[in-house]
């Protein structure tokens, strides 16, 4: 019995077959261009075509050469031709497109340009900065040539002071790109360089063809060190240029990139001393201007010596008359009250002719006849004066004890 199919199935079918057909998943086809449409989208849909068929075509928006579609133009379309299931058309997915009459390497150059493009080699966001003051740079170009000497003499010229490191390479002809690589693999082992220069001289699409190649643009995206292509003239325009993270008009153009001018160094380091300079004389102005108001209003703090001198000296002047008073007083006091003792006192008994006896033996004042015996020395204290007697008798005491 046989087997009964769906559309949908037959064009899916299809569509996976035309898929893993190596001839019609990358091909070139050359035809004219007519029943141009640009609707609001940007695609630009198409029909190429011979004298004797016809093959619908779009080129969406972002692809390469949408500028070359005209009606009636002679084109050379590459991309992969596909089943557009809804309607069962057969139509080219082109994503590049050239004027007819472009030569094989220019073909091959935009082909690897949108391979590379796709996978992201020419990201602006992974390009680095080159550093400001390199100490060593290397450059990967042809020894013989002048450009290895118009880079000498550039960077001589700017700023003496780097190193550079030639790593050589031929630049053109058969088995350039893996001298180019083998080139940047040495330089990149190098931890000392701080920059890469790639440059050549100006010459026709198959001089500058190394530089184009894929090998070359891979060991570009590769490089630890940032660099800097510079391959051929200014409006010369390589692979290399793309995938570097600068690219310069020419190697002359790139030696001046990679190293500051001595000169505006110069003028750069007398600019900030003067700057310095000048922020000092400032700062040190200001400095002085508080160190004066505070010295001002310390002074005006300050409190006022003489007065306080004086005023000392009136206080130590009362003092003194004030002690001076006291101490009078007091003396008056010990007057008075000697005045008012000496009645009291032994020595005003003796002038009313009493007398003080004491043991010559033991210094004791006697006042008890009780307390002597006959022989004993006395010595008898007078108002005027004292006498030593010796004891002859102890008559009895008649006065009532």
């Amino acid at each position: 019995m046989a087997v009964i199919y769906e559309v949908s199935q037959v064009t899916a079918y299809l569509r996976e077959l035309l898929a893993y057909d190596d001839v019609l998943a990358d091909i070139w086809i050359e035809g004219e261009v007519s029943n141009l449409r640009r609707p609001g989208s940007g695609h630009a849909y198409f029909t190429l075509r011979d004298s004797q068929s016809s093959l619908r075509g779009v080129l969406f928006r972002n692809s390469r050469g949408l500028e070359h579609l005209q009606d009636g133009a002679a084109v050379v379309a590459h991309g992969r031709v596909s089943l557009y299931e809804v309607r069962g058309d057969l139509q080219l997915i082109a994503d590049i497109v050239q004027p007819e009459g472009v030569g094989e390497l220019q073909m091959r150059l935009e082909q690897l340009t949108l391979q590379l493009e796709r996978e992201g080699l020419f990201d602006p966001s992974r390009k680095r900065p080159l550093p400001e003051i390199p100490k060593c740079i290397g450059v990967v170009t042809s020894p013989t040539g002048s450009v290895w000497h118009d880079i000498q003499s550039v960077i001589g010229r700017r700023w003496p002071l780097v190193e550079l490191l030639l790593a050589p390479a031929m630049v053109q002809g058969d088995g350039a790109a893996s001298t180019i690589v083998e080139a940047f693999a040495a330089l990149n082992a190098e931890p000392d360089v701080d920059v890469i220069i790639v440059a050549r001289g100006g010459g026709s699409l198959e001089d500058l063809w190394p530089f184009n190649e894929e090998s070359v643009a891979r060991a570009v995206f590769a490089s630890s060190t940032p660099v800097v292509s510079a391959i051929g003239h200014e409006t010369d325009f390589t692979i290399c240029d793309m995938v570097a993270d600068v690219r310069a008009p020419t190697p002359s153009a790139a030696a001046e990139l990679v190293v500051p001018d001595r000169a505006e160094m110069l003028a750069r380091v007398v600019g900030a001393a003067q700057v310095i300079e000048n922020s000092l004389d400032t700062q040190v102005g200001r400095a002085s201007d508080e160190v004066d108001a505070l010295h001002s209003r310390v002074g005006r703090a300050a409190p006022e010596l003489d007065g306080l001198r004086l005023r000392v000296d009136d206080l130590l002047q009362d003092a003194q008359t004030a002690l001076t008073h006291r101490v009078e007083l007091a003396r008056a006091r010990v007057t008075g009250l000697s005045s008012a003792l000496s009645p009291l006192s032994p020595y005003g008994t003796l002038r009313r002719g009493y007398a003080i006896v004491s043991s010559r033996n033991s210094d004791e004042v006697i006042t008890d006849s009780e307390n002597v015996v006959k022989g004993d020395i006395l010595d008898i204290t007078l108002h005027r004066g004292s006498v030593v007697a010796s004891v002859e008798s102890t008559p009895p005491d008649t006065e009532q004890r």
